[in-house]
């Protein structure tokens, strides 16, 4: 049994793009004691919204304001990375995934080098790190140094992560310290020919995020910045990763402890306004991860963001997609439109609202449906010297256990969102989806603050994270 003494409560806080989402949770128990939520404050001062959630939460538990706080960010743009490789089919393709899981956005990607020509566009893109990919280790160095010669060149003073060939790190290195460019070194992402190894540089973009990122964004002006950048341990798609994690595989024991067991195979869905990222922890075959199948390796551990699958900014190419791949009809391209018009549309209470909650339903089904088989590979039927044979490309979804619905669309369906988030996964079976997952909703948003205690508080996390079982 637990003292009363040992019990402590943590307040986790995710600074949204268009809303800020709050927790208070009980350590180690993981109990949910409180949530509150509210629009995201970039025009004043990204803490008014932090303290109008506290406020809420002080409502309901005096020790609210006491209360440390673990957050996450994906306010003002969230985490904008650029990838600089070289071949565009193996290192700068890795470099995209790493930086997706990574919880950044990819804004732009160079193959083949980079020239002088090529830096405006590259600034262009505004990132707010440049992940700097190329060789695997022992292999081409001169594309790698020829890109931190041009970045050194230009003076770039945006921050680097260096994770490609290490025999050349070294002097990577000495090129970004001689012009002043903030850099962190990092294993490389391909380090032999079909291995993708993400950890360290997804590492060390977080370590990026968190020194140059946050506080360069400016979203707070109290304390000169120093409170809001205290409070973030990482930007909310890597966070929330982090949380998928840890429902999928469980807790090692702790000091000899038994270790806690995980959930299994697991896909989140996010299904948001603007973008639909998917979420996956899966143990990969690995005769199925090799090159003979595929460029880039397929890992456990990855994301995917779709920026033109969204339930209001993106609702015109969302019903787009979702018609091209033959899971909708056209009579919803009206309800798309008037949703990209009014972002801040909402169907009306009651009877008169159903029509628009039913068009809410189909347009997440098919963003649902489109990001999953993106995120995931085909089966298809191909004739060689051994006959007919199946081969399989991408990450193969077949065999989750769980599938996990998030967004507001989802959480708002009451007993909809299972069919939703299933409506389509049979409707072509070359897709290697989900074929008889458990479904449940994130309904009260603890994805974000699993992820955040994580790390300090690993038994309330995962007593937290079981909740969605």
């Amino acid at each position: 049994m637990l003292e009363t003494h040992d019990i402590q409560l943590v307040a986790c806080v995710d600074f949204g793009s268009t809303f800020t989402k709050a927790a208070l949770v009980e350590v180690p128990t993981g109990r949910l004691v409180a949530t509150s939520s509210h629009r995201t404050t970039i025009d004043t001062d990204v803490l008014d919204g932090w303290d109008a959630c506290l406020a809420e939460l002080t409502a309901v538990e005096p020790g609210a304001p006491d209360a440390p706080v673990l957050a996450c960010s994906s306010a003002g743009g969230g985490l904008r990375i650029a990838v600089v490789g070289n071949e565009e089919l193996v290192t700068a393709e890795a470099g995209r995934r790493v930086a997706l899981s990574s919880g950044g956005r990819v804004v732009h990607v160079t193959s083949g080098g980079l020239t002088r020509a090529d830096v405006p566009t590259l600034r262009a893109a505004r990132p707010d790190v440049v992940l700097l990919v190329g060789g695997t280790d022992g292999g081409n160095a001169e594309v790698l140094l020829a890109c931190a010669a041009t970045l050194a060149k230009a003076r770039w003073r945006g921050p680097v992560v260096v994770a490609g060939n290490v025999d050349a790190q070294e002097e990577v290195a000495a090129l970004l310290d001689a012009a002043g460019t903030p850099h962190v070194v990092a294993d490389n992402v391909v380090p032999r020919i079909g291995v993708l190894a993400p950890e360290s540089a997804r590492a060390a973009i977080r370590e990026m995020f968190l020194r140059h990122v946050i506080g360069g964004k400016h979203l707070s002006s109290r304390d000169s910045g120093q409170r809001f950048t205290r409070m973030v341990r990482g930007a909310t798609p890597d966070v929330v990763l982090t949380a998928v994690e840890l429902l999928a595989r469980g807790l090692p024991g702790q000091e000899g402890g038994e270790d806690r067991p995980g959930g299994c195979d697991v896909v989140v869905v996010d299904v948001g306004g603007a973008t639909t990222d998917v979420h996956s922890v899966v143990e990969v075959d690995p005769e199925e991860a090799g090159l003979s199948r595929q460029v880039v390796a397929a890992v456990p551990v990855s994301r995917t963001v779709e920026g033109d699958l969204g339930m209001r900014w993106s609702a015109v190419s969302t019903v787009e997609a979702g018609i091209a791949a033959g899971l909708i009809g056209p009579e919803l391209r009206e309800a798309a439109a008037a949703r990209q018009a009014e972002p801040a549309y909402l169907p009306a209470a009651g009877a008169t609202g159903e029509r628009g909650r039913a068009d809410d339903r189909a347009i997440a089904a098919a963003a649902v449906t489109v990001a999953l088989r993106r995120h995931a590979g085909r089966s298809q039927v191909v004739f060689g010297p051994d006959g007919r044979v199946v081969e399989r490309s991408g990450k193969d979804l077949r065999e989750v256990d769980l599938l996990v619905g998030s967004g507001g669309v989802l959480r708002h369906s009451a007993d909809g969102a299972a069919g939703v988030l299933l409506a389509h996964l049979g409707a072509d079976a070359g897709w290697q989806l989900p074929e008889q997952p458990r479904t449940t909703v994130d309904r009260d948003y603890v994805l974000a603050p699993v992820g955040l205690l994580a790390a300090e508080h690993p038994e309330a996390a995962y007593r937290l994270a079981r909740t969605l079982l």
